[in-house]
């Protein structure tokens, strides 16, 4: 992608995180990039096709991200022996670098605040919300730990990912961003302890 698309798409996400998705003119994205509308429209057809590349742009970082720990990038159901496959330390590891991803990277962390503000407005954006950042992380981890045996699947994946959902609100509004990250790093180092002890035989 040229840089004028990723341009295109992070004056986007950076205008879509302070002010909504449907508050947003694509004449603003313009203004902030120093281009007409026109010149913007050679990229992309309409402030939904900037949306839609923004969302395959998470998707794709998310399989990635996945897929560099050795975790499933797709269902249980598509890919049953890779779930079953997983490690306890792959799946902190996965979510140590999720956490630091969801605040860290420029990109993702607005596009999370944007869904954040936007999660009430439309039924799309509840879903993504969810899928996002709500019961798709979640179930994601209980299926993992319940592919590996864990009694209580869903409440142990609550366990580990509650503090990190809790976190990125206390992230944002923190003026010490190195301690939150580092009591998410505590937190998942105590689920990492619990899971190594109570791992099935």
């Amino acid at each position: 992608m040229s840089d004028t698309k990723e341009d295109i798409l992070l004056a986007a996400l950076r205008r879509f995180s302070r002010e909504g998705f449907e508050a947003t003119p694509v004449s603003a994205i313009a203004s902030d990039l120093g281009m007409t509308k026109g010149a913007l429209y050679k990229h992309y057809k309409n402030k939904r096709d900037i949306f839609d590349s923004i969302l395959a742009r998470m998707e794709q970082r998310d399989a990635e991200t996945a897929s560099a720990f050795g975790l499933p990038e797709g269902t249980l159901d598509e890919m049953g022996d890779k779930y079953r496959s997983a490690a306890v330390e792959a799946i902190i590891g996965f979510s140590r670098r999720q956490f630091r991803y969801w605040t860290e990277d420029e990109f993702a962390a607005c596009f999370r605040r944007m869904l954040t503000l936007e999660q009430h407005r439309s039924a799309e954006m509840t879903a993504l919300y969810q899928q996002h950042l709500g019961s798709g992380p979640l179930d994601y981890t209980a299926d993992l730990l319940g592919s590996l045996g864990y009694a209580e699947p869903l409440t142990l994946a609550a366990k580990l990912y509650a503090p990190m959902f809790l976190l990125y609100a206390v992230y944002d509004g923190s003026s010490n961003k190195h301690d939150v990250t580092a009591l998410a790093d505590a937190c998942l180092d105590e689920s990492e302890r619990r899971l190594l002890r109570d791992r099935p035989q």
